[in-house]
């Protein structure tokens, strides 16, 4: 009887038809903010700039030192990643440096390769830089005067050994160096409202001029 005397006093508050009501505008609005929140996304990705860096791999050359297959690249950065930076935007390079066989018929062989992480960071205050190169379990920090310079250091690299060529079967090889750019930080305002925007810049490659190897151990 209670449950009764309450429910016959809900519908004279607010009779069966308002309810309905009520609960239709309510998807109205719930549609209404969900397509109104996909519409201002679509729109902030077509308005925002999308980052476009003249970054280029110059050089990569290959050379037999002592059995070894060293390397060496370097890369020509773009103003504006040394602008970024100046201005507080961290930055993570990674390099990958990797070493494939030539095959006719079949697709190249890729035969090793190693990863080296070029993390920048700068204080525009304190005008502080700081680079921290990881090179597997080797880890080096490096400090700077000026952004420039940070760059020129972290975008070669200098007769770093790839691989022994001891136990490699005869045939033509190249390297290929890759290059990727990440934003490892945004800014806290720019991190909240762009939490959509992608943290990877750009991908660029080169390939080393095509070299033979021959049981002897040699590179021609």
């Amino acid at each position: 009887m209670k449950i009764n005397f309450l429910k016959d006093i809900s519908m004279k508050i607010m009779p069966e038809s308002h309810i309905q009501n009520f609960k239709q505008k309510f998807r109205k609005k719930i549609y209404l903010t969900f397509w109104t929140l996909n519409l201002i996304l679509f729109l902030s990705i077509l308005i925002l700039p999308v980052p476009c860096f003249a970054v280029d791999i110059t050089t990569v050359n290959v050379k037999l030192q002592n059995n070894e297959i060293h390397v060496s690249a370097s890369v020509k950065p773009d103003p504006k990643l040394i602008r970024d930076t100046k201005e507080g935007l961290s930055k993570e390079f990674v390099f990958y440096i990797d070493l494939f066989r030539v095959w006719t018929i079949w697709p190249d062989e890729f035969v090793s390769g190693k990863k080296i992480v070029n993390i920048l960071k700068s204080d525009p205050i304190k005008r502080e830089y700081v680079a921290v190169s990881i090179d597997g379990n080797v880890q080096l920090e490096k400090r700077f005067k000026d952004s420039e310079s940070m760059f020129n250091w972290a975008m070669n690299i200098t007769d770093m050994k790839l691989t022994n060529i001891r136990g490699l079967e005869a045939g033509s090889y190249f390297v290929r160096v890759t290059l990727e750019s990440y934003i490892r930080k945004l800014p806290p305002v720019i991190g909240y409202l762009l939490f959509f925007v992608p943290e990877k810049e750009f991908s660029i490659h080169k390939d080393s001029q095509t070299f033979s190897l021959h049981p002897q151990g040699e590179i021609k």
